[in-house]
């Protein structure tokens, strides 16, 4: 049954995410080539609607409404697979049923929101989206990292995805989440469609690469005070064997 809640919540957050992001791009005309009023509100919609969801159903879920923050929670050993594949399903299904709302409400010519390649560059565009998923998910696992955290990581990971979209909105439309990329996707069609498989393995990949090398890093934070506990213990036998 909590596995249930979690898997619901996941589904509702990515639908909002879908529904409010991408919805925000058709509503203001959003348009990577030009740096304008829509160009930051659509990377101000997406990271509202991660402090959104992160303050109504983090409690619940952890919020991950994305694969990529899912598998580096699976890297990092903070999940299981079998719930693994459970959050990542409900994602899907989250996104399909918003890309499905956003075709309801606005025209085909928007594209509702669908990620595109950067100048037909399939390499460029996998690079950008490593980089772009790799920053906000290494960011999502440091302020997660300490409790004390807890009252600023909503706000935190919102405005980190405000940040890499403003830098990726003008190469791809900036994805970072694969199930954000597919819901729109099979409703737009065309290269939109055809091309998606670039936006759910790249952030699969920077998602892996940041679990990756923050565990590395976190990792190292402890060795030193290891090394000194090993000390002092040495110490303590070395004075005890002279007592003795």
């Amino acid at each position: 049954m909590q596995l249930l809640k979690k898997c619901l919540a996941e589904l509702v957050g990515t639908f909002v995410l879908v529904l409010f992001g991408c919805g925000t791009a058709c509503a203001v005309g959003c348009n990577g080539n030009i740096g304008d009023a829509a160009y930051f509100m659509t990377a101000l919609a997406f990271g509202l609607v991660i402090v959104a969801m992160a303050y109504s159903i983090g409690n619940v879920s952890g919020c991950h409404i994305n694969p990529a923050v899912s598998i580096a929670m699976l890297v990092s050993k903070k999940m299981t697979v079998k719930e693994f594949f459970a959050y990542i399903c409900s994602q899907f299904i989250g996104a399909i049923l918003g890309g499905a709302m956003l075709l309801a409400i606005f025209p085909a010519s928007t594209g509702y929101g669908s990620n595109a390649l950067y100048q037909d560059n399939i390499a460029a565009s996998l690079l950008i989206e490593i980089i772009l998923t790799f920053v906000f998910v290494l960011a999502i696992l440091g302020v997660t990292s300490k409790v004390e955290n807890g009252t600023v990581a909503g706000i935190v990971i919102g405005l980190t995805l405000t940040l890499v979209h403003i830098f990726g909105i003008h190469f791809t439309g900036t994805s970072v989440n694969p199930a954000r990329s597919f819901g729109p996707a099979i409703f737009a069609g065309g290269d939109a469609f055809a091309n998606v498989w670039v936006f759910i393995l790249a952030p699969l990949v920077g998602g892996v690469l940041a679990a990756l090398i923050y565990n590395f890093l976190d990792g190292n934070k402890e060795e030193p005070v290891l090394e000194a506990s090993k000390s002092n213990a040495d110490s303590k036998k070395s004075s005890s064997k002279k007592k003795k």
